[in-house]
């Protein structure tokens, strides 16, 4: 490239004096590797000799030589600048080889003065830098790629599995849809394989979802027949609520509520209220129940209380005239039976105990009667004692709780009782 030469004079075309301008320090350096000859000519050293680059004639030489060492300046601080942005990852490399190609095939041609050579030299070594950070960054970028592919591959391997087997419903809908979120931040897989990594994730989503689909629609079924066998419980235990067949009633009641845990769940807009009416008619029941018995268990308790009393009585009576306490005890027999029933656990302690005071009676009678008769009257005397004989088997019958035995160890007694003079 040519300077722009100085304007000349239209009368003669004279060259136009220009002032001249003192050449620094690097320039006169700079100057080594070019000249300017006596007619302006611009020659730059090479290594393969001189290069004519252009002509001065706008001022001295000096000048010229700072003009085409300025030029070169120029050239090796954008080769520097390129040099600093790679090394520093501003610097593309694709880009930064373009450019170092590009200045490269312009030093042959180019008009500027210095050390093209060792400039060509610089170039050369960005060039192969900007090839090894281009290598080095497609390894990065593959290994990204890698790694986004395995991450891919781990995301669709889990929806698989969740495809073919969870039964976790609702958490495992909740974590498709988040695999779908993580998908979508993971970058740098290439189009063919993202493909068809998403249609695995895709069919084992719609697997999970057909499952899901036919596990809620046999649900369904199973809450509908479940509905039809809880209503009808319901029905037969509003039906039972009323009855006062206590025992009876409360082991249907019993079987009710173990069929109703075997049916399963109803329908949830169902299920609430079939069990209200369920739960209150056993309710109802066993509430009635509770107020009957505990209404009996009181009248219970006061026959208790009222037989202990008579027992008492008939253990205070005084059997030195056997005939006067006999009568009065007969008396208190029949007071007694007239009683109704006693609690369950205090029934036999209740009669152990008569027992033991009519006895205690008749042992006095029989004293009685035998003191004054047994002597002149074996017959009689034979016959009380067959009676204590039977009175004594009554006594064993009595203890072995058989109702056979003991009728008929009461009739014998009866029996034998009736063949003695009153």
């Amino acid at each position: 490239m040519l300077p722009p030469r100085s304007p000349q004079k239209a009368n003669g075309g004279c060259r136009v004096a220009t002032e001249h301008r003192p050449i620094v320090s690097n320039q006169r350096m700079s100057s080594e590797w070019g000249r300017i000859d006596a007619d302006g000519t611009v020659y730059v050293k090479t290594s393969d000799g001189e290069r004519a680059i252009g002509s001065w004639q706008a001022g001295d030489a000096d000048a010229g030589l700072a003009f085409y060492v300025r030029r070169y300046e120029d050239l090796a601080t954008e080769v520097t600048l390129l040099k600093q942005r790679l090394e520093s990852g501003a610097g593309d490399p694709a880009s930064t080889r373009t450019h170092a190609k590009e200045l490269k095939d312009q030093l042959p041609t180019v008009a500027a003065i210095g050390d093209l050579a060792g400039l060509d030299a610089r170039l050369d070594e960005l060039l192969v830098a900007a090839s090894a950070k281009a290598d080095a960054n497609a390894a990065v970028r593959e290994q990204a790629r890698a790694a986004a592919t395995a991450a891919k591959e781990a995301l669709a391997v889990e929806a698989e599995q969740i495809g073919e087997s969870s039964t976790s419903w609702k958490a495992s809908g909740d974590r498709l849809r988040a695999i779908v979120d993580e998908w979508k931040l993971i970058k740098g897989v290439d189009r063919k394989t993202d493909d068809a990594l998403w249609k695995r994730f895709a069919a084992a989503r719609d697997a999970f979802g057909r499952r899901r689909g036919q596990h809620f629609a046999k649900l369904d079924a199973e809450r509908g027949e479940a509905r039809e066998v809880k209503e009808k419980l319901v029905a037969q235990a509003e039906e039972l609520s009323g009855s006062s067949d206590w025992k009876e009633t409360s082991a249907q009641m019993r079987d009710l509520m173990t069929e109703w845990k075997a049916a399963g769940r109803a329908p949830r807009d169902v299920e609430d209220a079939l069990w209200a009416r369920f739960r209150g008619a056993q309710d109802a029941f066993f509430a009635r129940r509770t107020g009957v018995l505990a209404e009996r268990d009181s009248e219970q308790v006061d026959n208790q209380r009222k037989k202990e009393a008579i027992i008492a009585e008939v253990e205070a009576l005084d059997t030195a005239d056997p005939r006067v306490a006999q009568t009065a005890l007969r008396d208190l027999q029949e007071r007694f039976d007239a009683i109704g029933h006693v609690p369950r656990d205090a029934m036999r302690r209740i009669d152990e105990r008569m027992r033991h005071a009519e006895q205690k009676i008749r042992d006095a009678a029989d004293a009685k009667w035998r003191q004054g008769s047994a002597q002149s009257n074996p017959f009689l005397t034979a016959m009380r004692e067959r009676l204590s004989e039977a009175e004594q088997k009554l006594e064993r019958a009595r203890k072995s709780g058989d109702p056979a035995r003991i009728a008929k160890a009461e009739q014998e007694v009866a029996d034998r009782r009736a063949l003695l003079p009153s």
